[in-house]
């Protein structure tokens, strides 16, 4: 896959070349063209930004040098054109679902607002996804170019080192993923369940299912309403609903002062203008 970012902080993108997308660039399974946008400007000043028509506050980044630079990345390859995505507040939420419909394309170009944003002219002539990484607004796209991009990244084949990782993840099945443990056995007096030591591997995928099912329910009942289930997923559930609400609770997350604190992992959010 072939991957151009262009931004006015190109320094922004220097963890790309860091951990799993790094080493996918190293083995030539991911090509990482990281661009200036002031490249494309013709005045003294390197312009990238003037006032909103309107009024309001903040500047808007001017389309002329957008649609240059967009211009000649495409051209560098004549015999495609790329996927051009550009990370904004007003896009559509970013998925799981979404992350593996991009990495099966051969080249994206990420556009990285900042400001008020991009002139929406250009974004109508170039944009082929607006997507938003969370309820939030940062002061740029870099952030959530980095975000996409490594969602991306570790879908393609070969950069994760076992495959499996990914099919397991949280949201690949529509669901969290279920809690994971590792050595010691035993730490500050919390024990690794048996069912994990039991070396029984059909009732080690039953236990993670339910504790998948039970922290999804906790946490993000929202994506049990969209899940495939089986009639022995409607039963786990049914079964957790009936609990005490202060059972489910300690069961899904950590209980600390009668609350549970609880962490969404791969849910991150936004950017754009600012």
């Amino acid at each position: 896959m072939r991957a151009d970012v262009v931004t006015i902080f190109p320094a922004y993108l220097e963890p790309l070349r860091l951990s799993l997308v790094g080493r996918a660039q190293e083995r030539g399974t991911l090509d990482v063209r990281t661009h200036d946008l002031r490249a494309w400007t013709s005045d003294v000043h390197r312009t990238v930004d003037d006032a909103p028509y309107g009024g309001g506050p903040g500047m808007v980044m001017r389309p002329e040098p957008w649609d240059a630079a967009l211009t000649e990345i495409a051209a560098s390859d004549p015999d495609r054109r790329p996927r051009v995505v550009v990370p904004t507040p007003a896009g559509a939420p970013f998925t799981q679902s979404h992350a593996e419909e991009l990495a099966r394309e051969p080249w994206l170009v990420f556009c990285c607002g900042r400001y008020e944003g991009i002139d929406a002219r250009v974004i109508d002539a170039w944009a082929d996804d607006e997507i938003s990484i969370g309820d939030y607004v940062l002061a740029g796209g870099e952030v959530a170019t980095l975000v996409i991009l490594e969602a991306v990244a570790r879908l393609l084949p070969g950069v994760l080192g076992n495959s499996a990782s990914a099919a397991d993840d949280s949201f690949s099945d529509g669901l969290l993923e279920a809690p994971v443990y590792t050595r010691p056995q035993v730490w500050r007096g919390a024990e690794v369940p048996a069912v994990l030591r039991s070396g029984d591997h059909a009732a080690v995928a039953r236990w993670r299912r339910t504790q998948a099912l039970r922290r999804t329910l906790a946490r993000r009942p929202d994506l049990v309403e969209h899940a495939e289930l089986s009639d022995a997923d409607r039963a786990v559930l049914e079964a957790v609903a009936a609990e005490p609400a202060e059972h489910v609770a300690a069961t899904s997350g950590s209980v600390v002062g009668g609350a549970t604190m609880v962490g969404r992992g791969s849910s991150m959010d936004l950017p754009d203008p600012a």
